[in-house]
């Protein structure tokens, strides 16, 4: 038996004794999601033993080092551990924007004690985090961001306003970028983390047309925070914001992993499904998540190696947000009139209808589908600009 089989045996043996039957059922809605944080409320013992025993093995972030919580897994490992927990059903036991976009930056430009003391908490689900990028004005243009620092010699006074800040009035922490030179577009942005309860930040939820309120404005209103709290250099956080957005496209694409791109057509046709045109547009979604599955690996594989394209990311991005709006689109057809009742038990309170609303997001949020179109057909076609 080689290493590698070993290992998945090892694991296997772990999460039969480990994962509770409750965990292996599909996520229903947002209850089911345990996010972490200093305000979390599980929703029953099974997501907190669940939780509690993957931190105690450092598998909320099995890749990352030990030193930071993580199993030390090599990607190989890693590929095992994600393998056996679908083959399971496991859910994730914890979804964390600290897991998916700002521990990867940190390990790349955090200090040492940066490392340490942040990736710890993210590991171990103790703070909840949110992202401080877009504002109102600049859309996708990153860049032309206006909230601002104020150099006050060992700390700076943040003044502005963010817009599209998921989760803000539910996150403990910010990592955010802030302009902190007003003469120079691209290095003039710093890349700063503080504290949501600093005096001065208030955020206000945005109802959206699914009825929910995932997307914040968040205000800061001198703000102050300590130069130590700052990622990477002084006005280079251009750079950190760069390489956070293509782990948040590789999330939002759902090339991370979970089943919303997997194959649906024998799933609903086993609900009896006749309709022949509804059929045939299954299939065709099925054979494009396939494909779509197959990108992921030849990518991921490629990046193990050093190979990767910098922009594979927004080829995720694209492809992965435009199935997911296929995929639910298909759901709600396949669901008929049911499917459209907002309130009803039969439907979860509206899972269906609320979820296919949601996904009308996907192709805007962490950089449009124009915006990875834009980049590639400049950085992969190598198509001139306009």
């Amino acid at each position: 038996m080689s290493d590698l089989e070993s290992f998945r045996q090892e694991i296997r043996t772990w999460l039969e004794a480990n994962c509770p039957a409750e965990m292996r059922e599909p996520v229903r809605d947002e209850g089911d999601v345990c996010w972490g944080g200093r305000n979390f409320q599980f929703k029953n013992a099974a997501q907190k033993a669940w939780l509690e025993a993957c931190v105690a093995k450092g598998y909320t972030v099995p890749d990352w080092p030990r030193a930071y919580g993580g199993a030390g897994m090599s990607p190989a490992e890693a590929k095992v551990w994600r393998e056996e927990c679908a083959r399971i059903g496991a859910r994730p036991p914890l979804s964390s924007f600290g897991i998916w976009m700002l521990g990867p930056a940190l390990l790349k430009f955090g200090t040492e004690e940066q490392k340490v003391h942040y990736l710890g908490e993210i590991a171990r689900g103790e703070i909840r985090w949110c992202q401080g990028y877009s504002e109102p004005g600049s859309g996708s243009d990153l860049v032309s961001l206006q909230t601002f620092g104020e150099d006050q010699g060992d700390h700076w006074v943040v003044n502005g306003q963010k817009i599209w800040t998921s989760y803000a009035d539910k996150a403990d922490w910010i990592f955010c970028l802030v302009r902190t030179d007003k003469a120079n577009k691209y290095q003039g942005i710093s890349f700063l983390l503080f504290d949501m309860t600093t005096p001065g930040v208030t955020t206000k939820p945005i109802k959206l047309i699914s009825g929910n309120s995932p997307f914040c404005e968040t205000f800061f209103d001198n703000v102050v925070v300590p130069k130590t709290q700052i990622v990477g250099d002084l006005n280079r956080g251009w750079d950190v914001a760069k390489y956070l957005l293509g782990h948040e496209r590789e999330m939002i694409s759902g090339a991370g992993g979970g089943d919303r791109l997997n194959a649906i057509g024998a799933i609903v046709a086993r609900n009896g499904l006749e309709d022949p045109i509804l059929r045939a547009e299954l299939a065709m979604f099925d054979v494009d998540a396939l494909a779509y599955g197959c990108m992921g690996e030849k990518f991921l594989d490629e990046a193990k190696v050093g190979k990767a394209h910098p922009a594979q990311p927004n080829m995720m991005k694209y492809a992965g947000t435009e199935l997911n709006k296929r995929r639910h689109e298909l759901l709600m057809s396949a669901g008929g009139a049911t499917a459209l009742e907002w309130d009803s038990e039969r439907t979860s309170g509206g899972t269906p209808a609320r979820s296919w609303l949601r996904t009308k997001a996907n192709s805007i949020e962490g950089g449009t589908s124009e915006v990875m179109l834009n980049v590639i057909a400049k950085r992969i076609l190598d198509l001139p600009g306009a």
